[in-house]
This record gives C-alpha cells, sequence and structure tokens, in this order.
C-alpha cells in the first residue's frame, strides 16, 4: 500500500513550478560586493505588547556604526542589509529627515561598504497601517523621496533595494496572530494584498527617478508537510499552504492579481530567509530536525529548496537572512556552507548569503532575552559602550567556510 505522506515527500518539487515560465531572463550580472554579507536588525515595528522598538538603536548600531563596519573586515564582508526605519524617516505625512540615513551612506563610504536598503523592515509610522487606504500612497511617495536622496549624495553605482521586508511573514505576523501591527486575526490575505499593492506602487515610483534601481526580495524558504500516515485532505492542505509562500513573488511577476500591475521585470533578484526552523510539520507544528545525527529524512536540504524556487522563477538568488541561536552557530555555518557548495555545483546562481543578524539581538517581544545569534556576541549596553564581541568557534567556521568555497565562486 501506497503511503500518502511519501507520495507528497517524492512530489513536492514539481508542483510549485510555474508551467510555460514565459519570464524574461537578466543579464548574470552579480551587483554585490561580496558573496558573504552582513544584515543588521533593522525593525522598527510595534510589537506584541503595541511597544515601538527600534532595532538600531537597541543594538548599539548607530552609535557604533564605524566600528561595527571595520569589524566586517576579519569576515571580508563587503555587503550589508540596512533599513532606513519609516518610522522615523516620516514622522508627519510626506515629511521626511534622512539625516540618519544620510550618515550611515556616509561612514559605508568612508569604510567601503555596500548598502543594500529595506524601506520598511516591518514598522511603519505612528498613523498608518497597511489596511490604511492611504497607506500605498504614502509608501509609494517613501520610495521616491528616499532614491532622490539617494541619488542626490551617490548619484552613480548599484542601488540595491528591499521596498517591504519578508510581505508573507509581516501578513501573517500581523494579519493572523496580533503580533504586531495591525493586530488582526483571519485577514492575513488581506494584509498581503494591501502591502503587495504598496510594494509595486513603490517600485514604479523609485524606477521613475532611477531606471536602473535593482530590486531584492526577501521572502522566507519554508517547507511544509503533513503529518505521517495522514489523509488526503491534509495532503492537499499541506501542498496548498506550502504553496501560499509563492504569493509574494507570484504577484511581483503578475502571475496573479494582475490589477496590482506587477511585471515580470519586477522579479529582479529573489532573495530567500531560511532558518533553522522553516521546515515544519502542518497539523502539529512540530519543526523538522535539520542535524544530520537525527536522520530525519523529511527535511529538505536547502539546496533542494532552492532549486525548486530557482525552477519555479529562473532567476538568480540570494539567500538573504540565515543564522542560528546559541551553541549551534557554528554547526549551522558548516550546514549552509555545504549547501551553498551544491547549490554552486548545480550550476544554480546563488550570489550571496546574508548572516542575519550580524549583531547579537533581543527578542521583538522581550527585550530581556538576547537570542545570541549573532556573529557578535555582546549585549549591547548604552552606559558602558566596549568593543564588539565575536563569537570564537562560529567566526572560525565562517572562515574555514571561505576558504571551501573559494573555488566555486569570483569572491567570498
Amino acid at each position: 500500500m501506497i503511503n500518502p505522506t511519501e507520495t507528497y515527500l517524492q512530489n513536492r518539487y514539481q508542483w510549485s513550478v510555474i508551467e510555460n515560465n514565459q519570464l524574461a531572463l537578466f543579464p548574470p550580472h552579480n551587483p554585490f560586493k561580496s558573496f558573504w554579507m552582513a544584515g543588521f536588525e533593522c525593525t522598527d515595528q510595534i510589537n506584541a505588547f503595541g511597544n515601538r522598538v527600534d532595532f538600531l538603536e537597541i543594538t548599539g548600531h548607530l552609535s557604533m556604526l564605524a566600528d561595527d563596519y571595520k569589524n566586517l573586515a576579519i569576515l571580508d564582508m563587503k555587503t550589508v542589509r540596512e533599513g532606513i526605519r519609516w518610522s522615523v524617516v516620516e514622522k508627519l505625512p510626506y515629511q521626511y529627515d534622512f539625516f540618519t540615513v544620510g550618515e550611515m551612506i556616509r561612514v559605508a563610504q568612508e569604510n567601503n561598504i555596500q548598502q543594500v536598503w529595506d524601506i520598511c523592515h516591518f514598522g511603519f509610522p505612528d498613523d498608518l497601517t497597511p489596511l490604511h487606504p492611504m497607506f500605498a500612497r504614502r509608501f509609494a511617495a517613501l520610495c521616491r523621496a528616499f532614491v532622490e536622496f539617494y541619488r542626490n549624495l551617490i548619484p552613480d553605482g548599484e542601488l540595491i533595494v528591499t521596498p517591504i521586508n519578508e510581505v508573507s511573514f509581516l501578513s501573517w505576523l500581523g494579519g493572523d496572530v496580533r503580533g504586531t501591527s495591525p493586530f488582526c486575526v483571519g485577514q492575513g490575505w488581506e494584509v498581503k494584498y494591501r502591502l503587495m499593492k504598496a510594494y509595486i506602487e513603490g517600485i514604479e515610483a523609485m524606477k521613475e527617478v532611477d531606471s536602473t534601481i535593482r530590486i531584492l526580495t526577501t521572502e522566507p524558504l519554508i517547507c511544509i508537510i503533513p503529518h505521517e500516515n495522514a489523509g488526503q485532505e491534509e495532503i492537499d492542505l499541506a501542498l496548498s499552504v506550502h504553496n501560499d509562500q509563492f504569493q509574494v513573488t507570484d504577484i511581483l511577476c503578475g502571475k496573479i492579481c494582475p490589477e496590482l500591475r506587477g511585471k515580470p521585470e519586477y522579479l529582479d533578484i529573489l532573495g530567500y530567509n531560511f532558518y533553522f526552523n522553516n521546515e515544519w510539520v502542518l497539523s502539529t507544528h512540530d519543526f523538522l530536525d535539520w542535524r544530520k545525527q537525527c536522520n530525519d529524512e523529511r527535511f529538505v536540504p536547502l539546496h533542494q529548496l532552492l532549486k525548486s524556487a530557482y525552477q519555479r522563477y529562473q532567476r538568480p538568488f540570494v539567500i538573504t537572512e540565515t543564522s542560528h541561536p546559541k551553541e549551534d552557530r557554528p554547526l549551522w555555518v558548516e550546514i549552509i556552507v555545504e549547501e551553498c557548495a551544491l547549490a554552486l555545483a548545480a550550476g544554480l546562481p546563488l550570489w550571496g548569503v546574508c548572516w542575519y543578524p550580524i549583531l547579537n539581538r533581543p527578542d521583538w517581544d522581550n527585550l530581556n532575552d538576547w537570542h545570541h545569534s549573532g556573529l557578535f556576541e555582546d549585549v549591547y549596553d548604552s552606559f558602558e559602550r566596549q568593543p564588539r564581541i565575536p563569537h570564537i568557534s562560529t567566526v572560525q567556521a565562517l572562515i574555514n567556510g571561505q576558504i571551501l568555497l573559494k573555488e566555486m565562486v569570483d569572491f567570498v
């Protein structure tokens, strides 16, 4: 007798591929200065308790900006993910204060650091939520203002932007489980639809200012499976929920919701966020164990998930977020390096990996609970500023990984 779960596992790659893919291909130009990148946690969201958090301040990144960029030299990282913090930049509608952003750009230029910018990383101004009727218009105006500001400072060169970070996750967090604004339940699709309306209008506004701007998506790459010996109903539901992870990029390229004006060319560089808890059983939400010694055959190796996503869109991609908390960090680095090697050996256009977050950071909802998932270990104290403390075993694992991948990429 055929086990329906086994049938699902055998076919989980095929059903996600867009038939007769007609998406236009881009020239194979990698715009990133380094293969390994650093992500600085920049959320300015309202957390589950209704409190505004600002992680560029909480982690001390703004006050230690030059030091943080200089520290990247030991990791041979020349590209970073940063955020402008919408709630800080636009205190009043259509009035923008880019002073801090300008300082960040200046320090990056002094340290030969390439910044990839998030316009919205989970946070909105106090008077806005994704369900506000003016949300998309306000966001598009912000995008236009940012690009005008940036190009006034730096007229030439690559400008890579993520309009809205992790739309899929933000839609679930704010639209289904009340984890952030707009604190809804059962409205995840509506929040996602409104966010994508703003996302696309933001791209349109930016490209009117600078047609050469590069768009980098940053969406979770997940795998959801049915319970062992599940019936057909759960198997079908697992497939459907798994496939929902592609709704954002399907909207962006115009495959679904064409009224939002998505276009194939808006799928420029695809970013996939992958953590140790990105694969789970639908009905129980038990996480699949990624450790090789546990031999959980249900866990899909990252390079296979990347291959499936590439088959779907035929776009170059980056692992835009990955990390692991506490003592398993070095082992996770080794796993990521191995998966990158397999992806590159298979000829997949993997353009980089971003360790996110590069600095230790607390939980959004409990600021006393630090995750210890960064390559730097310290708990920032604004009253007793100390040099950043690298997590030695993780840094060493990364350096070893860079050596192993050296022959497979033009830079590491």
